[in-house]
């Protein structure tokens, strides 16, 4: 199986392109996540960088809704790969976004709430009158 979950947070600016040909979007950043154990010699907490690309609408979504600093929650895939440069054959290893999680304020800050800053949910506590009420007793699950 294939599969990562990370969260840390973009290290540069969000920058989407189109692909050639195709025109889908793609966004290439970097997530720095910061390691559980503090260095032995500094005191401070050291950071791995992963590289990550993400495709189509998800590359537009973190395109609109994050900035760099931000924190992020990646799920997706890892993916290597391979180009030439110069004559010389370089190899990537990159994680690719398959669900994106908010970590803290979105780059639309707040985007449930009024101008105010008071939510708009509603009132949660609100009395739904005669409503019928479910007895899942005999369920399968």
């Amino acid at each position: 199986m294939n599969k990562v979950i990370f969260t840390g947070n973009l290290v540069r600016d969000v920058n989407i392109t189109y692909a050639q040909g195709s025109g889908m979007a793609v966004l290439r950043n970097t997530v720095a996540l910061r390691r559980k154990l503090k260095n032995k010699n500094t005191g401070n907490y050291e950071s791995d960088f992963i590289p990550i690309v993400a495709f189509g609408i998800k590359a537009e979504f973190i395109a609109n809704h994050f900035d760099k600093g931000q924190g992020i929650q990646i799920e997706g895939h890892m993916q290597s790969g391979s180009y030439k440069k110069d004559g010389k054959t370089n190899y990537t290893l990159e994680a690719v976004v398959d669900d994106i999680e908010f970590l803290g304020s979105s780059k639309t800050n707040n985007v449930n709430q009024d101008a105010d800053g008071t939510n708009n949910y509603g009132d949660v506590n609100q009395d739904y009158g005669d409503m019928e009420v479910v007895d899942y007793g005999d369920a399968p699950f």
